[in-house]
């Protein structure tokens, strides 16, 4: 074999290790931080593998040290720096609207529309009205409807093993009041 394709050959194998080296370093790290349903046997394993992983990319290396910098620096340029561990990144948090139907002999019921995450508060404030009036229209004798939008915070794999569920986390609540003749107030 050639110069040339032994040095073809090394610079492939040699991009692959890294990006095996940072895809397996931010799974064990992951299964260290407790963010899988894993035995937490597994964690002290999973720290000192991802240490070991995190040193061969250059991690542990002073920031002024040239292997490390040159090692950074082809790991952005080849795009392999973060985004290939297991589990997916950047997954947006868990929305949701909860919409109350009051009604004139007192009671309440609830109805649970989708809604993406819009973060302009004005066209938020339109589509939740929009939906209020949708509703309203199938439940013409409730004279307030509230929307609250929150997010749901999902508890960790071993939080979830010890029986501890979601819980709901209110971003702003939303009050319309209706009568027959009128709409949407």
């Amino acid at each position: 074999m050639s110069f040339r394709k032994r040095l073809l050959v090394a610079c492939f194998l040699g991009h692959f290790f890294l990006i095996f080296c940072v895809c397996s370093r931010d799974t064990f790290l992951l299964i260290a931080g407790g963010y899988s349903s894993l035995p937490a046997s597994l964690t002290a394993v999973s720290e000192k593998v991802g240490a070991l992983l995190s040193s061969a990319l250059g991690d542990r290396l002073a920031r002024s040290n040239l292997v490390r910098q040159t090692l950074n620096l082809y790991l952005r340029a080849a795009g392999i720096e973060v985004g290939y561990g297991f589990f997916a990144p950047n997954v947006p948090d868990n929305y949701k609207i909860v919409f109350e139907l009051h009604y004139a002999d007192g009671r309440v019921e609830y109805e649970l529309p989708n809604i993406g995450d819009i973060q302009y508060e004005p066209l938020r404030g339109v589509l939740v009205r929009m939906m209020a009036y949708a509703i309203w229209r199938e439940h013409p004798d409730a004279t307030v409807i509230r929307a609250v939008l929150g997010f749901v915070i999902l508890p960790s794999p071993n939080d979830f093993r010890h029986g501890i569920k979601e819980s709901y986390q209110t971003i702003r609540a939303y009050d319309f009041v209706f009568s027959a003749r009128e709409g949407a107030r």
